[in-house]
């Protein structure tokens, strides 16, 4: 988890932040598909790829700040 170490916070917290909402309108991407999930409509291969293209960097993000905290830099 090294790379993650070396990943400038501030461009994962944009990159994080950036997919998690695009496209804005008529409702972000993540907040569909986790609709969806939640609904058990998420079936789709690409309506997978793209909950998971949308919520990757949120869960770096977390990992990310998680591990700097344990080590004290957070």
């Amino acid at each position: 988890m090294a790379w993650l170490d070396r990943f400038p916070l501030g461009l994962l917290i944009a990159v994080a932040l950036w997919l998690s909402v695009a496209p804005i309108v008529p409702e972000p991407h993540l907040i569909e598909k986790l609709r969806m999930l939640s609904e058990g409509t998420l079936v789709k291969p690409i309506d997978i790829f793209d909950l998971l293209l949308h919520s990757v960097p949120l869960v770096l993000l977390a990992v990310r700040l998680w591990r700097d905290a344990r080590r004290g830099r957070g």
